[in-house]
């Protein structure tokens, strides 16, 4: 699959306790990658009001960063290779700050979606970089710190999903939330500094190899993580404003996106533990079922919306951590890891970032949530399927002899 294949791994394996300030400056990072992205969909009944645009424009706030996600993948393990993966997460940490205090501050819609764009970048490449990281220091405890940066993921999502409408109200604007993120981020920046200051950033000295696109279990990661998201970002981004739509209050709505977010921080927990006793593949599964059942709920029973919004973050939080551990088990080195979780996120945030703007088409189309709603047990049913396809033997077709 490349020159990597076969390369070793530079970085010396040492008692965990060794590495413990990379492992807190890990999740630490992660806390960086979300906050700017779902803190958009509580607020984006005012933030259309706010621009007087379509719901359709509206969800390109949450489109571009998710597209992002996909096309700036593979830049990781360019990066990762050229800089070190530590450096390289710096970068993509101090552009995510950075273009989003300027989001706050330019004129207008295009100069907002231009902003927008750096902060996808930085995202796009800090998720995969996470993974990279793992492979290369992290590579006898996998699964475990595939779970603690998940869990910085699901825990800055739920908590700015959360503080996201009462920021907003009490510093008077969408535009002071986003403020508040980028201050946080900045921050975070150099709590992640002064925890790596010391740690040795030398690359990993390989040639970069080509996506592995001959190989029909990544494309098979691909379609599922894009399956998975969106049913993520849909969630987050419509079912709010079509509770508003409803007759709920911002307050409320916001309070479900939350939920939902909330509800995913012990997900990667949930997935770590019961993953010693079951098979990914009927993990994942299982969290389809679950993510089904309650899209399902959502819409029949929609008195008890908070509860199904916790239990399908709960599967959503638990999904995302056992698909970002899937590249781990189809490569062996660090770099062809890189490259195997690059086309999964190129390819898998390419099916997610039109999630968000179709279905605000379908809304402006046909006047109504009613068919987005319809969307997403839909999707459920077709993640499942795939998570079907997850057998032992195509995951470790490449350790089997030729």
């Amino acid at each position: 699959m490349g020159a990597g294949r076969g390369a070793p791994n530079q970085f010396a394996v040492q008692p965990i306790g060794d590495r413990l300030p990379l492992l807190v400056g890990l999740f630490v990072a992660a806390l960086v990658y979300r906050p700017q992205l779902v803190g958009i969909g509580p607020l984006v009944p005012e933030i259309q009001a706010s621009l007087g645009v379509s719901h359709a424009m509206v969800g390109l706030l949450v489109t571009i960063p998710v597209l992002c996600f996909g096309l700036f993948s593979p830049l990781a393990p360019v990066l990762a290779g050229r800089i070190g993966a530590l450096h390289a997460i710096s970068v993509s940490v101090a552009l995510i700050g950075l273009a989003g205090l300027c989001r706050v501050f330019v004129p207008g819609l295009i100069g907002i979606l231009a902003m927008t764009l750096l902060i996808g970048v930085g995202m796009g490449v800090g998720n995969t970089l996470m993974v990279v990281a793992v492979k290369e220091r992290f590579a006898d405890h996998p699964l475990l710190l595939t779970s603690i940066y998940a869990m910085g993921f699901q825990i800055s999502s739920g908590v700015s999903a959360a503080l996201a409408v009462p920021i907003a109200f009490w510093l008077d604007g969408w535009q002071s939330t986003m403020l508040v993120y980028s201050g946080f981020t900045l921050v975070l920046l150099a709590v992640w500094l002064v925890l790596t200051r010391g740690i040795s950033h030398a690359p990993e000295p390989v040639t970069f190899p080509r996506f592995p696109v001959e190989r029909g279990v990544v494309w098979l990661l691909a379609v599922q993580f894009g399956l998975m998201g969106i049913l993520y970002y849909g969630i987050n981004t419509w079912m709010p404003a079509a509770y508003v739509e409803q007759g709920s209050t911002l307050a409320y709505a916001g309070w479900l996106g939350a939920l939902y977010n909330l509800g995913m921080i012990p997900g990667p927990l949930l997935a770590l533990v019961a993953s010693r006793r079951f098979s990914r593949r009927s993990l994942l599964q299982a969290t389809g079922v679950v993510i089904g059942a309650v899209t399902v709920l959502l819409i029949v029973a929609p008195a008890q919306a908070q509860l199904w919004m916790l239990l399908g973050g709960l599967a959503n939080g638990a999904m995302f951590t056992l698909a970002m551990s899937l590249p781990l088990e189809v490569a062996d080195t660090a770099i062809d890891v890189g490259a195997a979780a690059a086309m999964m996120l190129f390819f898998g945030y390419a099916i997610t970032a039109l999630a968000p703007w179709l279905l605000g088409g379908v809304r402006d189309l046909t006047g109504s949530f009613d068919l987005v709603l319809l969307c997403f047990p839909a999707v459920a049913v077709l993640f499942l399927v795939c998570a079907s396809l997850l057998s032992p033997t195509r995951l470790h077709a490449h350790r089997l002899p030729s």
